[in-house]
């Protein structure tokens, strides 16, 4: 039904707890308790799943409405714990499925389970993420990963990269457009005028120069030309502090200059409960901030908290997006 807010829910990595984690998230018991809406228990949320249709058993006929499967198909059963390149081939085919849903208007957003970077490696996929390889799918040139959780905020200037690699691929342009796709999500979220931190690359924010010089020659223009744009941008500030300052109110958001800088803190304080939504795209996609955990696949002990937390983050981005008539 069109007034039904319509999730597709992807498969992951299905030699993780991906599988796991989706049916537990989106079950009757949970979603009754967390997303009825007062008029008389009827839930809003439409769920499709998008993976092997073995995976999720009682999704179809079982009496629910609100609930399907789009299959993709396999003859693997799986292999918990295992990285596979199979295990990858499927969590991509899902992945794409899901993204056509969205662009032919057949889904409002997109949450997709944990997938394995080695396995995508292994399989010859050309991506290093779900970030990257949805930007492509969509066309999308232009996007950022957001990481939220328990208030805090964080977007990353670069992404996926070995930490030897971040200088060099640091530029005045990644971090001026990592602050304004901030600015941008921030109005997304109801927040006008936010105050954008912005961390130093260095320690101490390169000290005046004494401990690097990307403060000054990269960052620090980056920031009065978001300024100059009219954002709310503040800093460079120290990374030692400026999630303390976050959480105590000074920010609405920090854009970080690496992915563990920005994500250590964020785990730290929200774990259980982090969703990764990447900005920019003509779609709506979240998903938990949190990996594959072969280590416990297979066992059904995986909190869905993260994917609970995922979940509610695109159906309140896909109302938003919905009342407002655009596409994101």
């Amino acid at each position: 039904m069109k007034d039904k807010i319509r999730i597709g829910l992807t498969c992951g990595d299905i030699n993780g707890i991906g599988p796991e984690i989706v049916l537990k998230a989106a079950s009757s018991e949970v979603w009754r308790a967390r997303h009825s809406l007062g008029d008389g228990g009827k839930n809003d949320v439409e769920f499709t799943f998008i993976g092997p249709e073995k995976l999720f058993p009682g999704s179809n006929g079982s009496g629910e409405p609100g609930r399907a499967v789009w299959n993709v198909a396999t003859e693997r059963p799986p292999e918990p714990g295992a990285i596979t390149a199979e295990a990858s081939m499927i969590a991509v085919a899902a992945i794409e499925r899901g993204v056509q849903g969205c662009l032919a208007g057949e889904l409002d957003a997109i949450v997709t389970a944990p997938i394995c970077k080695e396995g995508l490696q292994l399989a010859g996929i050309p991506w290093t993420g779900h970030t990257e390889m949805i930007a492509s799918m969509t066309g999308c040139k232009r996007y950022g990963m957001m990481l939220m959780g328990k208030g805090l905020r964080v977007m990353l200037a670069t992404r996926h990269l070995p930490l030897r690699d971040v200088a060099d691929a640091l530029t005045q342009d990644a971090v001026l457009e990592a602050i304004e796709l901030t600015g941008e999500a921030l109005g997304q979220l109801g927040v006008e005028n936010g105050r954008i931190g912005v961390c130093g690359l260095n320690p101490h924010a390169g000290d005046g120069g004494a401990l690097g010089s990307e403060e000054a020659d990269l960052i620090v223009p980056a920031i009065e030309a978001a300024r100059a744009g009219g954002l709310n941008a503040i800093g460079p500030v120290p990374a030692d502090v400026i999630f303390y300052q976050a959480l105590q109110g000074s920010f609405d958001a920090v854009v970080a200059m690496y992915h563990d800088q920005g994500l250590g803190p964020l785990k730290m304080h929200a774990f259980d409960c982090g969703v990764n939504w990447t900005v920019g795209l003509p779609i709506i996609r979240t998903s938990p901030d949190h990996g594959t955990a072969f280590n416990i696949a297979g066992q059904d002990k995986a909190d869905s908290g993260s994917m609970i937390a995922a979940i509610e983050t695109a159906i309140a981005l896909a109302k938003r997006a919905r009342n407002d008539g655009t596409a994101e």
